[in-house]
C-alpha cells in the first residue's frame, strides 16, 4: 500500500512537469520582418493573448495559422526565457506583374480570367501552381492535353516580383479511332453517323467534330441512347465511354461500350388518371403508338406533350403527365400507361439565360414551350431544351430550377456555343458529269440570329452551278421560315440533245411546319433559261427553241415525313406533294404537278428495303407548249440500266432526247451487308421502271413508246473517308430498241 503511495505521487510529480515544460508564460510578443503586412493582422491569426500560458499545440497551430493566409514565405516563434514571444516572418513578395507567353491560341483576357494570382496580390507558390492547374484545364477543355506551362519568377526591387507563365500550347488532342463494342444490331457507321464525336481525317482540317472533349462524349452517350429507345430497344444503357489518351498526348481512342437488350413492340397503350375530371377515353385516339407498332421513346414523349397540351387547353393548367413503361421480357412486348396527376401549383418567374455571348438571347428564347408566368410544366420544358439543342449552335445545354417563392421558380438555362460555320471542298467523278470539283461556305448562326446563309461552287466536265442561299427562320417574329436563292447553271447537252443550256435566276420561298411532320413551302422562281451552241445537225424540235426565255412561276410543296432519319432512313414513309403554275408574266406558261412517295423497311435489323414511286405532269395553257428546259427526262440516276435521258421521244434522224410532259419513275432496293460493315460498304440490289411521255406538240419525226421500261441490277455504296461512292450494275429488262442504256454507273463524290 505504501508503495502503491509514492507511485501516485511519483506519478502527479512527473505529469506536472511535463505540462510545465510543454506549456510557457508569454509575457509580450513581438514580430519582426513585417514590411507591408500590419502588426494587428499578424496578431488576429495568432490565438495566443498577452499574460496567457502558450503551449506547444498553440504555438503549431498559430503557426499553421500564418502560412495559410499566403501572406509569408516563412514563419518561425520563439518563447524568451523571459517570456517574451518572437514572431520572425518573411513577407510573400507582392506581385507586380502577370504575364502569358506562348499563348497563340488563348487570349490573355481569358487566362487572366482564370488564374487567382493578380497584380498587387502577394505571391504564393502554392497559389503559382493552383494556377498552373487551372491554365491547364482551360486548354484541356479546348482540346490540347498535350500543353505545357511553366511558372517563372523575375524578382524586382522592394519586395516585388514579375509572374511570368510560359506556355507551349502543344497541338489539339483528335480522336485517332471511335470503337463501339456490343452493338449486335446496328453497325459502327450507323452509330458514328448518330454522334458528335468523329475520327480524325485529312479532310476535316476545317470541322471540331474530330476534337477530343469529354462533354461532347457524355453527350453523345445520350444520342446513342435515343438512337436506340426510338427503335424499339427500351433496356439499352451505354456501360461506359472510355477515352484513352496517347502516351504523346495528342490523340484519344474512344470506345462506347453498349448494352442493346431487347427490342420491344407495343402491346397495349392507355391513359389513367387521378383527376376526376379528366375524362380519359377520349385522350386515347390520338395517341401515336398503337399495339403491334416498335416502341419509340420519342413518340412516347410527343404523346405525353400532346396529352399535356390537350389538357391545359381544358383548363387543367397544373398537371403531370407520366409514361409507365410494362416490359414482358419473355415475349418482347411492352406495355404503355400514360399516368395523370394533379401538379403543384408552380409558376415560372423568370426564364435566364447565360453563356450565349454570340447567340441573341431571343434566338434561345423563341424555342422555348413555356413562358415566364407560365404554369410550370415538366413536359414543356423538356421540349424546349430539346428545341434548342435542335438548333445544333450549342454543345452543351442545361436547364435548372431554382424555387424563388412559396409558388414560383426561375429557370436558369446554360448553354455552350460551338462552331457554326462551316467550308467545304470536294472532288469527284461519276459517268454522268465526269470530274468535279464542288466548294462551298456555310453559316447556320448568320450574325448570331439563326438565319443560315450558303454559297456553293460545282464545276464539272459537263456543268458549272452557282448557288446563294439566305433562309430567317423566324420571318416576322413568328415561326416562318423565309428566304431566297440566286443560281446559275450551265450544262453541255451535246450527247444527249446537241445543244447547251445556261439558267441564271432566283428564288423567293416561304416554309412552315403544321406538326413535327408535316411541313409547307411556298415559292415564287424568277428565272432566264437559255437554249444554245445547237448543233447544225440538232433535231428541228431543238432548233426551234434556241434562244432566252423567262420563265416566272408560283408553286408549293407540301411535305409529310414519318422516316426514322432524313440522312439514313431505316424505317417509316415519306409523301410530298407539289405544283407549279408559270405565266405571271414572262415568256411560259404551264401547270405543273410532283408527287413522291417512298417506304422504309428494316428486318433481321441489317437489311433495309425501300420501295419509292415518284410521279410528274406539266401541261401548257394558252395556245403555249411546254418547253425543252421545262420538260422531264430519265435515265441515269433516276433509272439505273439507262443513260441519261435514255428513255422516251427521240428524235428519228438525229437520235436526240426531247424529253416529255409526264413521267412515273418507281422501283425497289434492298441494301443489305456484306461483311465489310467496318469499311463502310453495303451491298444492294435493286429493279426500276419508269415511263415518259412524249411532248404534246411532237408527232412527225419522232420514235416514242409509251410502253414502262423496267431494269435490274446490283450494287455497293461506300461510305469512304472521301465521301459516299455509288457503283451500280444495271440490266434493261424491258426496253426499247432505240433507248440508250448505261449497264456500269459510277458516282463519286464528296463534301468535306
Amino acid at each position: 500500500m505504501k508503495n502503491l503511495k509514492l507511485w501516485t505521487v511519483f506519478s502527479l510529480a512527473s505529469l506536472v512537469a511535463t505540462n510545465a515544460q510543454a506549456s510557457s508564460y508569454v509575457r509580450d510578443i513581438k514580430v519582426d520582418g513585417l514590411q507591408r503586412v500590419e502588426l494587428e493582422t499578424v496578431l488576429s491569426y495568432v490565438d495566443i493573448k498577452k499574460g496567457a500560458v502558450a503551449s506547444d499545440g498553440k504555438l503549431d497551430a498559430a503557426l499553421k495559422q500564418l502560412y495559410a493566409t499566403g501572406l509569408f514565405n516563412d514563419v518561425s516563434m520563439n518563447i524568451k526565457s523571459d517570456g517574451l514571444l518572437v514572431i520572425d516572418v518573411v513577407e510573400n513578395p507582392v506581385i507586380n506583374k502577370v504575364l502569358f507567353d506562348g499563348n497563340d491560341k488563348m487570349d490573355d483576357s481569358m487566362l487572366e480570367a482564370e488564374v487567382q494570382l493578380k497584380p498587387r496580390s502577394m505571391f504564393s507558390r502554392a497559389k503559382v501552381q493552383e494556377d498552373v492547374q487551372r491554365i491547364l484545364e482551360v486548354y484541356k477543355r479546348t482540346g490540347r492535353y498535350a500543353v505545357v506551362v511553366e511558372p517563372q519568377i523575375i524578382e524586382r526591387d522592394q519586395n516585388r516580383v514579375d509572374l511570368i507563365f510560359n506556355i507551349n500550347e502543344g497541338s489539339i488532342a483528335s480522336i485517332d479511332k471511335i470503337n463501339f463494342v456490343g452493338n449486335k444490331h446496328y453497325s459502327d457507321d450507323d452509330l458514328a453517323t448518330e454522334i458528335m464525336s468523329k475520327e480524325s481525317r485529312w479532310y476535316r482540317i476545317f470541322s471540331s467534330a474530330e476534337n477530343y472533349d469529354a462533354e461532347k462524349t457524355n453527350y453523345d452517350k445520350e444520342l446513342l441512347r435515343r438512337f436506340y429507345l426510338k427503335r424499339g430497344y427500351a433496356d439499352f444503357r451505354v456501360v461506359s465511354a472510355i477515352a484513352e489518351l496517347s502516351p504523346d498526348k495528342t490523340s484519344f481512342v474512344v470506345t462506347y461500350v453498349l448494352d442493346e437488350g431487347n427490342r420491344y413492340k407495343v402491346r397495349s397503350t392507355d391513359v389513367v388518371s387521378d383527376m376526376s375530371d379528366v375524362k380519359t377515353d377520349e385522350l386515347k385516339d390520338d395517341l401515336l403508338l398503337s399495339a403491334g407498332d416498335w416502341f419509340n421513346a420519342n413518340d412516347v414523349e410527343k404523346n405525353i406533350t400532346s396529352l399535356t397540351n390537350v389538357l391545359g387547353q381544358k383548363g387543367f393548367a397544373f398537371v403531370d403527365v407520366e409514361s409507365e413503361l410494362e416490359k414482358d421480357t419473355a415475349n418482347n412486348e411492352i406495355d404503355i400507361v400514360y399516368h395523370i396527376r394533379e401538379g403543384e401549383r408552380i409558376f415560372v418567374d423568370r426564364i435566364n439565360i447565360s453563356g450565349n455571348t454570340r447567340t441573341h438571347d431571343e434566338v434561345i428564347r423563341r424555342e422555348f414551350r413555356i413562358e415566364e408566368g407560365d404554369a410550370f410544366n415538366v413536359s414543356k420544358i423538356k421540349d424546349s431544351r430539346r428545341n434548342v439543342e435542335n438548333l445544333d449552335y450549342f454543345s452543351k445545354v442545361d436547364i435548372e430550377t431554382v424555387p424563388t417563392d412559396d409558388n414560383k421558380a426561375d429557370l436558369n438555362v446554360k448553354v455552350e456555343e460551338k462552331s457554326t460555320g462551316s467550308f467545304n471542298v470536294g472532288v469527284g467523278y461519276s459517268t454522268v458529269n465526269g470530274a468535279l470539283v464542288r466548294t462551298g461556305i456555310s453559316e447556320s448562326n448568320f450574325r448570331g440570329v439563326g438565319q443560315r446563309l450558303g454559297f456553293d461552287v460545282g464545276i464539272s466536265q459537263r456543268a458549272q452551278e452557282y448557288d446563294l442561299s439566305f433562309t430567317e427562320p423566324y420571318f416576322l417574329g413568328r415561326r416562318l421560315r423565309a428566304g431566297f436563292d440566286l443560281f446559275r447553271t450551265e450544262e453541255d447537252y451535246q450527247d444527249e440533245g446537241s445543244y447547251d443550256s445556261e439558267t441564271n435566276g432566283g428564288r423567293l420561298r416561304m416554309g412552315w411546319n403544321y406538326t413535327d411532320d408535316l411541313s409547307q413551302q411556298v415559292r415564287y422562281t424568277l428565272r432566264q433559261d437559255e437554249i444554245r451552241n445547237v448543233d447544225s445537225g440538232a433535231s428541228r424540235y431543238i432548233k426551234e427553241e434556241e434562244g432566252k426565255y423567262i420563265n416566272s412561276s408560283i408553286g408549293q410543296t407540301t411535305v409529310y415525313d414519318k422516316r426514322d432519319s432524313a440522312l439514313n432512313p431505316k424505317e417509316g414513309y415519306f409523301l410530298s406533294f407539289g405544283n407549279d403554275v408559270a405565266g405571271l408574266g414572262g415568256d411560259e406558261k404551264y401547270l405543273k404537278f410532283d408527287v413522291k412517295a417512298y417506304q422504309y423497311y428494316t428486318f433481321a435489323d441489317y437489311y433495309t428495303f425501300k420501295l419509292f414511286a415518284n410521279a410528274g405532269y406539266i401541261t401548257g395553257y394558252d395556245n403555249k407548249d411546254v418547253r425543252l428546259s421545262n420538260r422531264y427526262f430519265l435515265g441515269g440516276s433516276t433509272l439505273r440500266g439507262f443513260d441519261v435521258a435514255g428513255i422516251g421521244a427521240r428524235d428519228k434522224y438525229t437520235k436526240d432526247a426531247l424529253g416529255g410532259n409526264w413521267m412515273v419513275y418507281t422501283g425497289g432496293e434492298l441494301m443489305f451487308p456484306i461483311g465489310l460493315d467496318e469499311l463502310g460498304i453495303r451491298g444492294r440490289t435493286f429493279v426500276d421502271a419508269g415511263m415518259l411521255g412524249k411532248p404534246d406538240n411532237m408527232h412527225e419525226g419522232i420514235e416514242y413508246s409509251d410502253k414502262a421500261r423496267v431494269a435490274a441490277g446490283f450494287g455497293f455504296q461506300w461510305l469512304s473517308p472521301m465521301g459516299q461512292i455509288d457503283i451500280d450494275f444495271g440490266f434493261p429488262i424491258v426496253k426499247e430498241k432505240y433507248d440508250e442504256t448505261q449497264v456500269f454507273r459510277l458516282n463519286f463524290g464528296t463534301r468535306l
